[in-house]
C-alpha cells in the first residue's frame, strides 16, 4: 500500500516466521523437512489490462529466488463473497501442518472501499483449497488490508494483523487472535509508530527477537519486540531501510533453507508490479544489500505474494496437480531487468513490465530445420516464429519452406558468458549467435566479453 492510497495499493506479502529446516510447530504436528517455498500471489499488470487477475496464484520455487507459475499462472482459488476479488493473498502453515491462506476482500483499486473481513480458505495441501469463507475483524468503518497470521505460543491462539485506519486517523497495523479463522476475538492496535504504517510482515524468535517488517512512507523497515505483545514493538532500523529509487511497499521475508540467509522481498509500485529484493545474513543488523536482478525472477504480473516452505513430496504433488508453464521467457544476462520480446514483430530486450506481456511468452518446441535444435514460437501470434532476417531477428509466418525453417532454428549451448545460462547458436550461420545490440536483437559474430554477455540468456518463467 502507499501512505497516498491514490499511488499505489499492496503489493508483496510474506513469511509467517523463521521456519527451521525440520519444522515442528510448537506443540503441533511434526511433518518432513522443508525444501522448496510456494508464494501465493495475485496478478496485475502495469496498464490493467489483460493479465490482470484478482484472484489467487500459485507458484513454487526450490530456492525461494527463481519462481515457477503454476496453473499457467492462472487462478486456482477465487473469492465468492464481498468485493468478489482479493489482493495481498498470504499463506500460512498451520499447527497441525495443512495450510491457511488469507487475503484482502478488494477487487481492483477502489482504496475507498471499506471492508471489516478478510477472504480465507483451508488447504490440505495447496492443490485443493475449501471452507472459503470471510471472518470478520472489526466494526471500523475502514478497510482490512494485506492480513497476515502467526502462531502465538503465548496464548495458544493465531494473531491476524492487517492494517487499518483507526480513531488515530492513519492507517495501524491491527491484530484479532483466532483459534480456527472462522471467528476473531476483538481487535487491538498491534503497532501504531504515530505515522502511516501498512504491510505488515514477521520473523519469529530471530536472535531472542520478533521482527515486525513494514512499509514506512516509501520504504521497508523494522521493528522488533523480545515479546509478541501489541504496543511492544519499537522501530530500530539503522539505515534508510530498503527500496529501489522510492515507491517500494508490500515486504515479505523468507528465510534461506540452506543457509543463514534472509531475502526481503519488495513491491515496486512505479511501474507497476516489479518486485525487488535485498538479502543479509543479520536482522539484527538492519542492513540489506540488494541483490542482483540475475539471482531472481517473480511469476509473471505477479503482485503481492506470500511465501511459505514446503516438503519435497509437497512440491512435486504441486507439480504433478497444476504442470508446468508450457511458455518460457528469456532473461537478459548483463539486462536482466530485460527480457526477450518482439514489438511490431521486431525481436528485442525490453524492460519488465512488458505491455502486452505476451509479447515476452514463447513456446520452445523443436527445431524446425533440426530437431535436436529449438525454434522460438509466439505465445501470443502462434503461427510465427522468432527468425533472422539479413542477420536481423523479426517473428515472421512460417510459410512452410526450408529456408524459413533454418533461418528459424537455433542450438542450444552453455552461456557464453555464465554457463548455468543459455547462448543459442544459429542453425544455418553456425559462427553467429543470438544477441542483443542496443536492445535490438540480430544474430552476431561473437568476440569480446560485452558480446558474449549480448548473447546470453536465461530460460526461464
Amino acid at each position: 500500500m502507499s501512505t497516498n492510497p491514490h499511488l499505489s495499493r499492496r503489493a508483496l506479502l510474506g513469511m509467517s516466521a523463521a521456519v527451521p529446516l525440520a519444522l515442528t510447530l510448537g506443540s503441533g504436528t511434526a511433518h518432513a523437512a522443508d525444501s522448496a517455498y510456494a508464494m501465493v500471489y495475485f496478478t496485475e499488470t502495469n496498464n490493467r489490462g489483460s493479465g490482470t487477475d484478482y484472484n489467487l496464484h500459485l507458484a513454487v520455487s526450490t530456492d525461494a529466488l527463481e519462481w515457477m507459475p503454476l496453473n499457467q499462472n492462472n487462478a486456482v482459488a477465487s473469492p465468492t463473497e464481498g468485493a468478489v476479488g482479493l489482493r495481498d493473498p498470504f499463506v500460512l502453515r498451520k499447527q497441525d501442518g495443512t495450510f491457511v491462506v488469507l487475503a484482502t476482500d478488494l477487487k481492483g483499486t477502489n482504496w475507498s472501499y471499506n471492508s471489516q473481513y478478510i477472504h480465507v480458505w483451508d488447504s490440505a495441501d495447496l492443490r485443493t483449497f475449501t471452507g472459503y469463507r470471510r471472518m470478520k475483524l472489526h466494526d471500523m468503518e475502514t478497510h482490512s488490508w494485506a492480513p497476515e497470521a502467526f502462531w502465538d505460543a503465548g496464548r495458544g491462539q493465531y494473531a491476524v494483523i492487517y492494517s487499518s485506519v483507526n480513531s488515530s486517523g492513519h492507517n495501524v497495523i491491527m491484530v484479532n487472535y483466532t483459534s480456527d479463522f472462522v471467528t476473531a476475538s476483538a481487535p487491538q492496535v498491534f503497532f501504531d509508530p504515530g505515522y502511516e504504517v501498512i504491510d505488515g510482515d514477521m520473523a519469529l524468535s530471530v536472535g531472542g527477537y520478533n521482527y515486525l517488517f513494514f512499509k514506512k512512507v516509501d520504504k521497508l523497515v523494522a521493528a522488533r519486540s523480545t515479546s509478541l505483545d501489541p504496543g511492544s514493538f519499537t522501530e530500530f532500523s539503522a539505515n534508510e531501510g530498503a527500496s529501489h529509487n522510492g515507491n517500494t511497499e508490500a515486504p515479505t521475508v523468507v528465510k534461506s533453507l540452506t543457509s543463514n540467509t534472509w531475502y526481503l522481498w519488495g513491491d515496486n509500485y512505479r511501474p507497476n508490479g516489479v518486485f525487488y529484493a535485498w538479502q543479509s545474513t543479520d536482522l539484527a543488523s538492519a542492513t540489506w544489500a540488494p541483490l542482483d536482478q540475475r539471482t531472481y525472477t517473480q511469476p509473471v504480473n505477479s503482485k503481492h505474494c506470500g511465501i511459505t516452505t514446503i516438503t519435497t513430496t509437497e512440491y512435486d504433488n504441486l507439480l504433478a496437480k497444476w504442470g508446468t508453464p508450457t511458455w518460457n521467457r528469456l532473461k537478459s544476462y548483463n539486462y536482466p531487468n530485460r527480457y526477450i520480446r518482439h514489438a511490431n514483430f521486431v525481436g528485442r530486450i525490453d524492460e519488465y513490465p512488458i505491455t502486452p506481456y505476451t509479447d515476452s511468452q514463447w513456446t520452445l518446441v523443436p527445431g524446425l530445420a533440426d530437431s535436436s535444435g529449438v525454434s522460438f514460437r509466439s505465445v501470443n501470434y502462434p503461427s510465427r516464429y522468432l527468425r533472422h532476417y539479413k542477420y536481423a531477428l523479426q517473428v515472421d509466418v512460417n510459410d512452410g519452406t526450408s529456408g524459413f525453417a533454418a533461418d528459424a532454428t537455433f542450438y542450444r549451448t552453455p552461456g557464453l558468458a555464465d554457463e548455468s545460462w543459455a547462448s543459442f547458436r544459429s542453425y544455418n550461420y553456425p559462427n553467429r549467435y543470438i544477441r542483443h545490440a542496443n536492445f535490438v536483437l540480430s544474430i552476431g559474430t561473437i568476440s569480446t566479453t560485452t558480446d558474449r554477455q549480448d548473447a546470453t540468456f536465461r530460460v526461464g518463467y
